[in-house]
């Protein structure tokens, strides 16, 4: 049976045959563009080739495997291609892999053309093997047959468009298959091994041989980040070799793969560091606690209260006045349990999500949207048309992510580090480390916190005591923490307490906790490289207006029954954006501090490394990649 792409070549195939047979049209005009052959009918005129393309790209990593670094890597090639299909038709800008020079009499269509070809090539090589291949190749195809553009031509000789484009395709794929990540090999690292077994999450406790370094999970029925039934239900590390991935605008990783070092993590055992890891999986068992709505408590989550951070903390208390209209920016008070189940799902990126790296396109495009037609390159300057804005951003804007995946799964490869979900049972399971007069003390065990951590005793369990469900567990430490997916018919509370031993984070059964060390969050590292590129590009921190937002619909939460009522998560700023996407991990049980404000700090340098460069490729002032 003829697959859907092989008719759609055909039927193109027999338009071109007639186009021939009537002869004169086709001696001023390209055969698919004639119109008897082909009218051109892109679905969203209004948006650049660029722009289609990377719509794509992100429905195809939507349909594919959750692998955030090699997305990364995806956005930033297909970008590279876009950019030197591009540079290509122009006399001053430099092509970061290419740096063919071609004239033409209708520069415009045939850039658009080159692009296409460019773009469709390595999309459909990066794709054929992924899940959801047959639908991602067959909207690759129709991308191409609504622009009017033969899907067999493989072309690479003269200086046609589609040569053009192939010839660039060849290079970015070729550059891919020697960049370090072992794409040929299905991007897997054979020499990386846990140090630790598999924490089986359905039972309580774990078994640590080193409480610094990353355990697998092992889950009953696992379930990857974007909905796709996982036959082997323990984690296998994603990406511990992407330190040695060639990057943009950062560092070679050198014989580590660490092309940015911050230091290690905080350790336990360590004489400096140690009281910050416990404290920091306190904060997460604090953070933990405030998932529930029927505490009541509410909170002003506006930009009048929250954002204005400096860089790599929380310290902000927002603004009093929106930057851009002078007007005050308005109070939204909600339920905190609300606030934050919301924040933690709508930065989650998780089921059929573009993943981190793609979310962030998908918030440049929707500002390139709000901004258009005044486009300005870093906000001055005479405006420029969508085709080149999108491709200068991607360029920029890909670079960063691609870098920050890098800087981030390389320290993920040499820190190795745990995740809260392991260091709260290993630390409960010690015992409390507050009161050597006090049962269950251990010196390495959860500090006590009244409250929030607490033993459980035999007065505790009575009936009527707070621990009264636990009875029978006296002498263990106990948290009050959130307990599980609440649905819509159960009286049972979303957070209560618990065995400490038992805790789980804020996430689906089936997945818990991403597949790959903690340190550093790649949401952070990913959020603010993107928001500095974002900054620069546009020329202001501010949203257009001073103000964007997303409403999280009353019970359309994702992980259990909510929100309550409507919560509308605001920013001001791209940076503030970034911070709460980092601020997410902790109240979704993924992170500690350490990973989240550690890379907000390496992912501001990614970004503005990818900034710099990216200008000097736009002003022809750099040479192609090696």
């Amino acid at each position: 049976m003829m697959d859907p792409g092989s008719r759609r070549r055909l039927a193109i195939g027999g338009l071109l045959a007639l186009a021939v047979a009537v002869g004169s049209a086709i001696a001023v005009v390209r055969p698919w563009q004639s119109a008897l052959a082909c009218q051109p009918a892109p679905p969203h005129p209004g948006w650049s080739v660029a722009r289609m393309w990377d719509e794509a790209l992100l429905d195809a990593i939507r349909r594919a495997l959750p692998n955030p670094p090699v997305h990364a890597r995806n956005l930033f090639h297909l970008s590279v291609a876009m950019w030197d299909a591009w540079a290509a038709y122009d006399p001053r800008a430099n092509g970061y892999l290419t740096n063919q020079k071609v004239t033409a009499q209708d520069v415009t269509s045939e850039r658009d053309e080159a692009i296409s070809y460019a773009a469709y090539s390595v999309l459909e090589s990066r794709f054929k093997k992924a899940v959801g291949s047959s639908d991602s190749l067959l909207q690759f195809d129709e991308v191409m047959e609504s622009l009017c553009y033969p899907t067999d031509n493989q072309s690479t000789s003269g200086d046609s468009p589609a040569a053009v484009g192939n010839r660039i395709a060849g290079a970015v794929l070729a550059y891919g298959l020697n960049d370090g990540s072992n794409e040929a090999g299905g991007y897997a690292d054979p020499s990386y091994h846990p140090v630790n077994p598999p924490l089986v999450v359905k039972k309580p406790g774990t078994k640590l041989s080193d409480p610094n370094r990353w355990q697998p999970l092992q889950l009953e029925h696992m379930i990857s980040q974007n909905g796709i039934p996982v036959t082997n239900g323990t984690q296998q590390a994603i990406g511990p070799q992407w330190g040695h991935v060639k990057g943009f605008g950062i560092p070679d990783g050198g014989a580590e793969g660490v092309p940015m070092d911050p230091g290690p993590p905080p350790r336990l055992g360590d004489p400096v560091t140690d009281q910050q890891y416990k404290e920091q999986a306190v904060d997460v068992i604090r953070a933990s606690s405030q998932l529930d709505p029927a505490s009541a408590v509410m909170i002003d989550i506006s930009p009048a209260s929250r954002g204005d951070n400096a860089l790599g903390t929380n310290d902000g208390h927002g603004r009093s006045l929106n930057a851009v209209t002078g007007q005050p920016y308005l109070p939204e008070i909600v339920n905190q349990g609300d606030f934050t189940r919301a924040l933690a799902e709508f930065w989650a990126d998780g089921p059929k999500s573009e993943t981190p790296p793609g979310h962030w396109n998908v918030i440049a495009n929707a500002v390139s949207d709000q901004l258009g037609p005044n486009l300005r390159i870093g906000g001055k300057g005479v405006p420029v048309d969508r085709l080149e804005w999108d491709v200068k951003l991607y360029l920029a804007l890909n670079g960063a992510v691609h870098d920050a995946a890098i800087v981030a799964w390389g320290l993920k490869g040499e820190y190795d580090s745990i995740r809260p979900i392991s260091m709260i049972r290993y630390l409960g399971g010690l015992g409390q480390s507050t009161d050597p007069r006090l049962p269950s003390y251990n010196a390495e065990g959860l500090p006590l916190v009244p409250g929030l951590i607490e033993l459980i005793t035999a007065e505790t369990t009575r009936t009527g005591g707070p621990h009264a469900a636990l009875r029978g567990h006296e002498g263990e430490v106990a948290i009050r923490a959130w307990s599980g997916p609440k649905d819509t018919q159960s009286d049972a509370p979303a957070v209560k307490w618990i065995r400490a031993i038992q805790w789980i984070p804020y996430q689906a059964p089936t997945f818990a906790t991403p597949s790959f060390p903690g340190y550093v969050s790649g949401h952070s590292t990913f959020s603010r490289a993107a928001a500095e590129v974002m900054t620069a590009f546009t020329g202001s921190q501010f949203f257009p207006g001073g103000l964007s937002e997303w409403t999280t619909r009353a019970g359309t939460l994702k992980v259990e029954a909510g929100p309550t009522t409507d919560v509308t998560l605001e920013w001001a700023t791209y940076y503030d954006a970034a911070d709460q996407a980092g601020l997410s991990r902790i109240y979704g049980g993924i992170h500690i501090a350490a990973d989240d404000f550690t890379g907000r700090r390496v992912g501001s340098e990614c970004g503005k490394a990818a900034w710099a460069l990216a200008q000097r490729y736009y002003a022809g002032q750099a040479a192609a990649a090696s």
